[in-house]
């Protein structure tokens, strides 16, 4: 029998390059050596807030920016009007990114944070970052469709910065006061906020694609997927890993001392990676979508931008926000949740393969008994 084989799920984390492998450990280091550095450190706060961009500690702002470059870098902006072909996969990836996804961020984090303010806005703007990084090796791992992968969040860094600014003020100000909540006390405008997404969303985003324009146009394509992008690749985590000490060097006093807050900003985090990935897989299996781009949808819808979000929190409400804390977060529970819902789709696939196999023998054999019963009948008819 033959077909294309499936990958063992015990082999997934084997994939992964170490560093990406051990990506978990490597943030909570991260932040432990923030937190040491915060509370040992004379004066190292007023020393990493002397320069600012837009706000935002200049070495924050730096890693930010280092961290969003290679991602944007990777992306085929060639192929953005391809999905505007498919409706199939697009209206249902609009739908789960900036409809659903976002609304169910709002209603955990009221849910679950009632009593704290600026944990919950910072989950909403969490819930607003879309995917547009390492959504793709989640999706790969799993053996999703790559090429709609790369659409899908080609597109979602475009939608951000048209639509961030705006649904940022919806849902932080707008809905509260609709609902009968309390609303966020912004001390910005949306255009400030809009402005904080340009400048670290949208400044590394016209960097990736001239990045990507004119070194195909140089150097060739392979060149630029073969040499060039494999080595500003670790920057990204390089980058992560920097900023996440000094946020958490500037916030060390408060993470020792609420260590629980911490906590129950991680369950808002968990039921929503859970329920966006579950809902956004049984919508596309009821669409029909094959498995591969019901993976993508899946992982797409499920996966956020913790670095928009980190960047978004810093510029609007302070480095030491509790805002900026719930983004950092984010990645220390995102990135297990999404390993582990990797081996659920590989099982997944497994299991509706093998019924798609057994459906098939079963057929077979149907058809196989049909024909015998029939030749019988015939032969006794010519007795």
């Amino acid at each position: 029998m033959t077909g294309t084989a499936v990958p063992r799920v015990e082999s997934v984390t084997r994939r992964l390059p170490v560093v990406d492998r051990f990506l978990p450990v490597w943030i909570a280091a991260a932040m432990a050596g923030g937190v040491l550095a915060g509370r040992w450190v004379p004066d190292l706060e007023a020393g990493l807030n002397a320069v600012t961009v837009d706000g935002v500690s200049l070495p924050i702002a730096l890693g930010l920016l280092a961290m969003m470059f290679p991602v944007l870098a990777k992306v085929r902006y060639d192929r953005l009007g391809t999905v505007t072909g498919d409706r199939a996969l697009l209206w249902p990836s609009l739908v789960l990114n900036w409809l659903i996804g976002p609304a169910l961020m709002f209603a955990l984090a009221w849910l679950l944070l009632p009593d704290l303010p600026a944990y919950r806005t910072g989950l909403i703007i969490v819930g607003l970052a879309r995917c547009i990084a390492m959504v793709i090796i989640w999706n790969d791992l799993a053996g999703g469709d790559r090429e709609a992968a790369a659409v899908l969040v080609a597109l979602n860094s475009v939608f951000q910065v048209v639509a961030f600014g705006a649904l940022a003020w919806f849902y932080l100000a707008v809905l509260p006061g609709w609902l009968g909540l309390p609303q966020a006390e912004l001390d910005v405008s949306g255009w400030q906020i809009a402005r904080g997404v340009l400048i670290f969303l949208g400044i590394p985003l016209a960097a990736g694609y001239l990045a990507r324009r004119w070194g195909e146009r140089l150097r060739g394509r392979d060149w630029y997927e073969g040499t060039f992008l494999p080595r500003v690749g670790p920057f990204a985590l390089y980058g992560l890993l920097f900023t996440i000490v000094v946020l958490f060097a500037l916030q060390g006093r408060q993470i020792t001392d609420r260590p629980w807050d911490v906590a129950r900003i991680a369950l808002p985090l968990l039921a929503y990676f859970a329920l966006m990935w579950a809902g956004a897989y049984a919508f596309g299996t009821a669409l029909g979508l094959s498995y591969e781009r019901t993976t993508t949808l899946a992982f797409t819808a499920a996966g956020n931008n913790f670095e928009l979000a980190i960047a978004v929190a810093i510029a609007t409400f302070g480095a030491t926000s509790g805002q900026a804390l719930a983004g950092v977060v984010g990645p220390l529970i995102e990135v297990p949740v999404l390993v582990a819902l990797v081996y659920v789709a590989l099982a997944l696939r497994r299991r509706s393969r093998l019924a798609v196999s057994t459906g098939s023998r079963e057929s077979t054999v149907s058809t196989v008994s049909g024909a015998t019963a029939g030749s019988t009948r015939e032969g006794s008819t010519g007795e």
